[in-house]
């Protein structure tokens, strides 16, 4: 069929469809379009076992492309290392990939990996740990091999620690460059306390305290099979890959398991008024909040729908009212965060030039206090849910992510029906839902407000909000190098 009877032909059935649909189906405008209710949405599940060492697998066959993905995750973080040692479990993630493993040094892991196409990474974040491989199905056995030896063997090279110490050290340097980077980093600190691990921060000496040893003591405590998570997902026979994880994993000693106690932090509000001066922006840098809620709250879903209706949108009440009808800011942000083993953080604000700095906290503000006084209508709930609910699906349009999902759930310790249950529990969400939830989890009168600017081109001085007090974001300079030469007797 040539292109021209092609097109005549599909023109003739879309004509034949649209001649087809009833008249009464016609509307005049698109907010009267009705739609039918979603389909029943089945998530594939995957396979769940434990060795006899404790390590928990989870495996997903994916025969849609010939490749393979590997990921572990480790009951370990950040949140328990030494203050004085900050940065150690940032160390260990970088070096334990870095430094070799097994019989290779970390040069020939690089050359080795992109031989093969393959790619094999490590890291620790504030409450796990995490590796991670990515390979053809045809270099799998080859490539597990050192996905394995860097989980259960890593060298820890000193030249490698050296480097990363030197590209941490570097990082602290640079840490004040970017305005956006010290919003993020120094309103946790007022919101948990800086005393807290939450609020804790890299220094050049803490990264200079880090020795191999600290390393290696690292590995031993928390890299042990029941502390560890593995998943893979990809193009494999289930019976077969069950036997490559006996092999390469089987054998591994049970130890001892991670004692990981829930982090300190500031369990009431720290409401006031922070500056932080920078002469060199020409704009203000503006969050406020308290502390959230945790994901295992039972008002977690209808605080989601609260979220959505405040700020989670180009339609939200922050977007439409704060950046579109006052014209106050280009990025406007509110929502009541949630975190795994601690609450999250309620953080609002906004980035808006100098001479509007005041205006935009108070329009700030006011969205925290209607959210409260003025509980979302029905045209507010309905698009807010159906946002949550149509994108929802696009999180786990692939193994890949439903497996990532199923994985963090289990780490957790979330219903392993957490999944099923979040449809329906955002449909069940009413308007007096958000009512009892912005009451109880969103305070206007305890909010920690920080601001980043120029104070001469405010609108009005920030003290006009309460007392301020000024945040120190100097950098401590590193300690001296070698050891201390005692001055000659004179």
């Amino acid at each position: 069929m040539n292109r021209t009877n092609l097109r005549l032909a599909i023109a003739t059935a879309a004509a034949a469809v649209l001649l087809a649909v009833p008249a009464a189906a016609q509307v005049e405008s698109y907010r009267d379009i009705r739609y039918p209710p979603l389909p029943a949405f089945r998530i594939d599940k995957p396979l769940v076992y434990e060795l006899k060492n404790g390590m928990t697998v989870f495996l997903m066959e994916d025969h849609e492309i010939p490749l393979i993905e590997v990921r572990a995750r480790i009951r370990t973080g950040s949140l328990w290392e030494p203050a004085e040692k900050t940065g150690l479990a940032d160390l260990v993630g970088t070096v334990q990939r870095t430094g070799g493993a097994g019989r290779m040094t970390g040069d020939e892991i690089d050359d080795f990996l992109a031989n093969r196409a393959a790619v094999l990474e490590t890291a620790i974040g504030p409450d796990a740990g995490t590796a991670t491989m990515n390979c053809l199905k045809e270099s799998f056995d080859d490539v597990f091999r050192v996905f394995a030896d860097v989980l259960r063997a890593p060298s820890f090279s000193q030249d490698k620690l050296d480097l990363a110490k030197m590209q941490a050290s570097a990082r602290i340097a640079r840490r004040n460059d970017s305005v956006m980077q010290i919003l993020g980093r120094e309103f946790p600190r007022l919101v948990y306390g800086t005393d807290s691990p939450l609020g804790r921060i890299q220094e050049h000496a803490t990264i200079a305290a880090v020795t191999r040893e600290d390393l290696v003591e690292w590995q031993r405590r928390f890299y042990v099979p029941n502390n560890v998570y593995l998943g893979i997902v990809g193009d494999f026979d289930t019976a077969e890959m069950k036997k490559k994880i006996q092999a390469a994993f089987g054998e591994w000693a049970k130890g001892p398991a991670a004692s990981l106690p829930p982090p300190s932090y500031r369990k009431g509000p720290n409401p006031g008024v922070w500056f932080i001066e920078k002469s060199d922006v020409n704009q203000a840098y503006v969050a406020m909040g308290h502390l959230g809620i945790e994901m295992k709250n039972p008002d977690y879903f209808a605080v989601e729908v609260m979220n959505e209706v405040l700020g989670g949108s180009f339609a939200s009440r922050m977007f439409s009212n704060v950046r579109s009808k006052k014209g106050l800011s280009y990025n406007v942000f509110g929502y009541v965060g949630s975190g795994f083993y601690h609450p999250g953080v309620l953080r609002a604000g906004l980035q808006t030039k100098a001479g509007s700095m005041a205006a935009g906290v108070e329009a700030v503000k006011a969205e925290l206090v209607g959210i409260v006084e003025n509980p979302p209508n029905d045209e507010e709930m309905k698009r807010a849910k159906d946002a949550i609910l149509n994108s929802f699906v696009f999180n786990y349009d692939s193994k890949a992510k439903i497996l990532g999902q199923q994985m963090t759930y289990a780490f957790y310790g979330l219903p392993a029906d957490f999944l099923d249950r979040y449809r329906a529990n955002i449909e069940k969400v009413t308007r007096e839902d958000i009512a009892r939830v912005a009451g109880k989890y969103v305070r206007p009168g305890q909010l920690t407000l920080l601001v980043i600017g120029r104070a001469e081109d405010f609108d009005r001085p920030l003290s006009s909000f309460g007392a301020v007090q000024n945040v120190d974001i100097t950098i401590p300079p590193p300690p001296p190098r070698g050891p201390k030469v005692a001055k000659p007797a004179a």
